[in-house]
């Protein structure tokens, strides 16, 4: 890899892809830390600006779509690493050494087939380009809005991501930020603009939404939240589909999209996804869990007893298992 390709592609609008995926975050359905886990695995090499080995460097996975989860390895002799466990969707990958400048790339990690050999080039603090204000500037601006929204203030987060992309208006990602906080803001039209434009210009630039696959699915199922709100049903169930067709194995994706129609009293709908979720990843517990819970709503105990055993038996320790098991004894004494 070319040192100078590397600092060249850290534009202004490459800063805003880092924190698209942010938005998953603000959707129902309990705790976030450690999620977008899975079986995902990414082989990386650490080396500098003559294309050496770096030795001992902490590389750090930090999930795009669940800030709180992280994964950590060290760099062997021949600056290589393996980082596995991970869930399908953006992570960023940091490679952090003394005397070095950091270096950071964004991946879009595959749970189903390879991923590609990463290659993070260290520079030595001494050859490194001076800082750019500007990018300094604007990682401010996105980190700032980036806490807004993580702290769930979303007319705050709104206002800073606008004003940040009429400055910088090549930064068409940050628009699935804006959406998706009208969303939460109740304002329909205005996130559906956002989403639209966001999709138009992925066309624009790419063509179709393959490379840019999990932002197009993420603003698809922003205009299906949409729909679904105007009980729009029909449409909003073909925005889904859209968004699972361009990311069939993000059992993430899956879980959001029926945690938003269970929101919205769409219960046999939200069932539909929540069991593409577990048929995705049948290792993990939480859709299992509101399976159960949707079950129930529905009145149909046999099912939901079956979807919370299987919860309490894949998740014993947890809250939600304590919780569930007095769902189950309570339903058990109306037989």
């Amino acid at each position: 890899m070319n040192t100078n390709d590397r600092f060249s592609r850290q534009s202004l609008a490459a800063l805003a892809v880092g924190i698209v995926a942010v938005t998953l975050l603000a959707l129902p359905g309990g705790s976030r830390a450690q999620e977008n886990l899975g079986r995902g695995r990414v082989t990386g090499r650490a080396i500098d600006a003559r294309k050496q080995p770096v030795q001992g460097a902490q590389i750090v996975a930090q999930s795009l779509t669940a800030l709180a989860t992280k994964l950590e390895a060290r760099t062997d002799g021949n600056g290589g690493f393996v980082i596995g466990g991970l869930g399908t969707g953006p992570w960023r990958f940091t490679a952090v050494k003394g005397g070095y400048q950091d270096a950071v790339e964004d991946v879009e990690v595959h749970q189903l087939r390879p991923n590609p050999l990463l290659v993070l080039v260290l520079m030595d603090i001494a050859v490194a380009p001076p800082a750019d204000e500007t990018r300094k500037e604007a990682e401010d601006v996105l980190t700032l809005g980036n806490e807004l929204l993580a702290a769930e203030k979303y007319a705050e987060a709104r206002e800073q991501l606008a004003s940040f992309l009429g400055a910088h208006p090549e930064a068409y990602q940050v628009r699935l930020q804006i959406g998706q906080c009208g969303l939460k803001l109740g304002d329909l039209d205005g996130a559906e603009a956002n989403l639209r434009i966001l999709l138009e210009k992925i066309l624009e630039k790419s063509g179709s939404y393959d490379k840019e696959n999990t932002l197009a699915a993420q603003a698809l199922a922003g205009l299906g939240e949409a729909a679904v709100r105007r009980d729009d049903v029909g449409s909003g169930m073909e925005f889904f589909r859209q968004a699972l067709a361009l990311t069939p194995t993000n059992e993430l994706l899956a879980y959001n999209v029926a945690e938003i129609l269970f929101a919205n009293r769409k219960t046999d709908e939200a069932i539909q996804y929540h069991l593409m979720a577990v048929e995705i990843r049948k290792d993990w517990p939480r859709p299992y869990h509101k399976l159960g819970m949707a079950y129930l709503n529905k009145g149909d105990f046999p099912k939901a007893l079956e979807y919370l055993r299987k919860f309490v038996a894949m998740d014993p320790q947890s809250q939600a298992a304590a919780e569930a098991r007095n769902v189950i004894a309570a339903v058990e004494k109306m037989k």
